[in-house]
């Protein structure tokens, strides 16, 4: 009898582990479409013939292939020295930022240290109140950053948020860990680069993908303060330029907006609509690239302060 009801109990969970795998398989297929949607609609409609894009209904597949928006895009010459800088900018930024980042984290975590909850407080400050554009520009213009490359890196060397983060995982490290480093001799900058840096892996990897995304995306520094030298544009900038273009051609009725296909003899046009769709693959496809190497470490990161022991 007792071995009979085991086995139907057997029988019941199996059941009900069937229908919960169902529904939840059902479920996270539904939630993929959702998410996904968006970007494959920007991506059919990027690859689809600008001039039947108008007349809508485009999906998830392409009416009509036409590689012409991204010949067009990748067609002005200024865009590759812009993703050179682009790439500098985001690679340089984050390293720098990622380093700085840590050591002020780790200065701010050291019990030791007699003002770590007052420059915690200055730097949390920062989130909520600044200077204001203007005070902005003219403090970079008197630290003589504009028209160099370096504006792009110093101002947002350090960012509260990511201090703060980094603080909160630097907290959590054992304390024995940093007594028996000194016990054995070894300083700061020892316990920093040995012991800090190397068990910091999760919170480095989220902070770097968000400074890297953050680098990636900025052009607004570049139109304020390098915006007449073509060789400090970065491909955010060119990307906004050909937009801008594109949407004053189309607003005035000019041939400007579209272009002869060698091998046809016909105008094609390309239209603002197109152009940003084309833009967003561009600018998106590296930050996809590189998500996936990070993403072990990024989910363990963002749990940062979930549970406590």
């Amino acid at each position: 009898m007792g071995l009979f009801s085991k086995k139907k109990r057997n029988i019941r969970r199996t059941r009900e582990d069937y229908i919960f795998d169902t529904l939840n398989t059902i479920f996270m297929i539904l939630l993929c479409v959702v998410m996904l949607y968006p970007f494959l609609n920007t991506l059919a409609i990027s690859l689809n013939d600008a001039s039947d894009s108008i007349r809508g209904g485009i999906y998830l597949w392409p009416r009509e292939f036409s590689f012409k928006s991204y010949e067009h895009v990748f067609g002005q010459t200024a865009i590759y020295q812009a993703t050179l800088i682009s790439v500098l900018r985001t690679v340089v930024g984050t390293l720098l930022s990622l380093l700085f980042t840590a050591m002020v984290a780790y200065a701010i975590s050291r019990k030791e240290f007699v003002f770590r909850r007052s420059f915690t407080i200055i730097f949390v400050l920062t989130m909520y109140f600044n200077g204001g554009l203007i005070p902005t520009f003219l403090l970079m213009r008197d630290l003589h950053l504009i028209g160099s490359f370096w504006v792009y890196i110093l101002p947002g060397l350090i960012s509260a948020f990511n201090l703060i983060v980094m603080r909160s995982f630097i907290d959590g490290l054992p304390e024995s860990l940093f007594e028996s480093a000194r016990i054995d001799g070894g300083g700061d900058f020892t316990i920093f680069f040995r012991i800090v840096l190397p068990l910091s892996l999760p919170v480095l990897a989220t902070v770097a993908l968000f400074v890297a995304v953050f680098q990636w995306n900025q052009w607004f520094d570049v139109f304020l303060y390098n915006s007449s030298i073509q060789s400090l544009s970065t491909l955010q900038y060119e990307l906004m330029k050909i937009l801008q273009t594109s949407s004053m051609s189309m607003g005035g009725g000019s041939a400007a907006s579209g272009f002869a296909d060698s091998q046809s003899g016909q105008s094609e046009r390309v239209t603002p609509t197109s152009i940003r769709a084309t833009m967003t693959i561009v600018a998106s496809v590296p930050i996809i690239m590189v998500y996936p190497f990070l993403q072990k470490y990024f989910v363990k990161g963002l749990t940062l302060g979930g549970v406590k022991e």
